[in-house]
């Protein structure tokens, strides 16, 4: 805190600045001047918390000041010292906000007991100042949000309550038009990702235009992402060129083009849906291929156009997926573009139906060979980076997103049908090692895993390095050295346990596999224990 003693006496000034108990009220700063024009111009510089003033000085009086302190710096405490006991000079300072006064000479206990007193009210002041401006500009920051949620409200039901009109700014006429301003990913991304701020920026450009013609006010519509409406209630035949100027001034300051479109002129506020909607389906009509300096759309009569459906592609993609090849999606995919643009158009609105519909067939194929990571289902943001910052969409780069997506997808299946039939010939193995017993055949095997005998026959060796029927005489022979190391069985009963039911074919294979007999093995593991 700063103090500032104002007296044309210095002994009195020096005397104010030993006596007073300065730190232990946290006050570090002390300044002096010696008649009011000094003090003004150090509490203009300074902005002292606590001043000190004499009634009686040259040039201008204590009087003069205390009156310009409570014009000029009406936070600051001001204490009145004089050496006059007399009611007319208290009478002044109490009409001029003083806190209090001392007599001179100075009491020491009475000065510090004086300055504790203002100090402490400075304080409690102070927080209740704070507290205010926090409400105030939190008040300012809500404001906004406010007004665009009763504004919401009031194309969605017309229910505002009368004083808010003027509140907002917002004329009462008898016809009204909407105009919807798009705001798009680029924009946003204009502002490092800030939405709020984006908006923010966007309509004080909007509202500063309207404001100087007084024929509207632009708010963002909270029913629905990324559209500004602009409730127009004069200057209808300059609507279009005002439009104009709006589109060009954000441009101008976001560096990013925002498409505009206009909806029909309404007799009332609650009619005001009527105009949005018209709006928003001029919008999805517009030509997103058209090169046009300004983007701003008017359509007395809507001619909502046939849109054409990806669905009746889905045959010709099921083939693509089933060659594997990227190749086969590339001739697709052209054809498919060159049907969607001919003649060199392409709605805003078939372009959100074609993604959508893309995301819903694509999604279906991933959850048809059980892929992880699905396509995000974000359409609007995800056809939004391919519109330039004139608004103006980049086709080419929408196919090269569309076809790297589409060659993830194939590296993928072919991933996991590599994993799934690795796993498959391992299952193949369980399954023979459970029926070694039994005459096993490669048919059985192709029928029970569903893959072509030729494929397991050739996997199968490339995996354990040994046909499938080499692999059961493994199994059974391995079975039958246990059987003949731990049991008295006779030799054919344990070939019939083992799957062969001629017993001297037994001996046969046992023999060829391990160099002895079936006896001579038994008989040679019966000496080793």
């Amino acid at each position: 805190m700063k103090v500032l003693i104002v007296d044309d006496e210095k002994h009195v000034r020096e005397g104010i600045k030993l006596l007073g108990e300065w730190e232990l009220n946290g006050i570090v700063e002390i300044y002096e001047a010696g008649n009011g024009e000094e003090a003004i111009q150090l509490i203009q510089t300074l902005r002292p918390e606590i001043i000190f003033s004499d009634m009686k000085m040259p040039k201008m009086d204590g009087t003069q000041l205390l009156e310009w302190i409570k014009e000029n710096q009406p936070n600051s405490k001001t204490i009145v010292v004089t050496g006059y006991d007399d009611y007319h000079y208290m009478r002044k300072a109490i009409h001029f906000g003083s806190s209090d006064y001392l007599l001179k000479p100075i009491d020491p206990e009475i000065l510090n007991q004086t300055l504790g007193k203002v100090v402490k009210e400075w304080r409690k002041e102070e927080k209740e100042r704070e507290s205010k401006t926090t409400s105030t500009q939190l008040m300012n920051e809500m404001k906004p949000v406010y007004r665009d949620r009763k504004l919401t409200q009031l194309i969605n039901s017309d229910n505002l309550k009368e004083e808010l009109y003027e509140e907002f700014g917002f004329s009462k006429a008898q016809t009204y038009q909407v105009a919807l301003v798009r705001i798009n990913r680029k924009a946003i991304e204009a502002f490092q990702g800030d939405r709020d701020l984006t908006y923010f920026t966007i309509l004080n450009v909007l509202n500063e235009i309207l404001q100087e013609k007084d024929c509207g006010i632009a708010f963002r519509y909270l029913a629905h992402k990324g559209e500004i409406v602009i409730i127009f209630w004069n200057h209808f035949a300059q609507i279009e060129e005002l439009l104009g100027q709006i589109y060009k001034a954000v441009l101008h300051t976001i560096g990013v083009a925002c498409p505009i479109a206009v909806g029909i002129k309404v007799e009332k506020r609650n009619k005001l849906m009527g105009s949005y909607l018209h709006a928003k389906q001029v919008l999805l009509n517009s030509n997103i291929l058209e090169n046009a300096e300004t983007k701003v759309y008017s359509q007395e009569v809507l001619q909502t156009p046939v849109l054409k459906n990806l669905f009746v592609y889905s045959s010709d993609i099921e083939l693509a997926i089933q060659t594997g090849e990227i190749r086969a999606f590339e001739e697709l995919i052209g054809k498919i573009a060159k049907d969607y643009i001919e003649g060199n158009n392409l709605s805003w609105g078939q372009l959100l139906q074609l993604e959508n519909e893309y995301l819903v067939i694509s999604n279906r194929w991933f959850e048809h060979y059980h892929l992880a990571g699905k396509i995000s289902d974000h359409i609007e943001y995800r056809v939004d980076q391919f519109f330039n910052q004139n608004a103006a969409f980049q086709l080419q780069d929408y196919i090269d997103r569309t076809i790297r997506e589409i060659a993830i997808f194939l590296r993928k299946i072919k991933r996991n049908t590599v994993q799934k039939n690795s796993n498959v010939i391992y299952e193949i193995e369980k399954y023979l090692e459970a029926n070694f017993d039994r005459d096993v055949k490669l048919q059985e095997i192709s029928e029970h895993f569903y893959i072509s005998r030729e494929y397991i026959s050739r996997k199968f060796k490339q995996e354990f390095n040994v046909n499938i029927s080499d692999y059961i005489v493994n199994i059974r022979i391995e079975r039958a050295k246990a059987l003949l190391k731990n049991s008295e069985l006779k030799i054919y009963e344990i070939a019939n346990m083992i799957g062969y039911q001629d017993d001297k074919y037994f001996r046969k294979v046992f023999k060829k596999v391990e160099g002895v007999t079936p006896n001579e093995y038994r008989e040679l593991h019966m000496i080793q224990k």
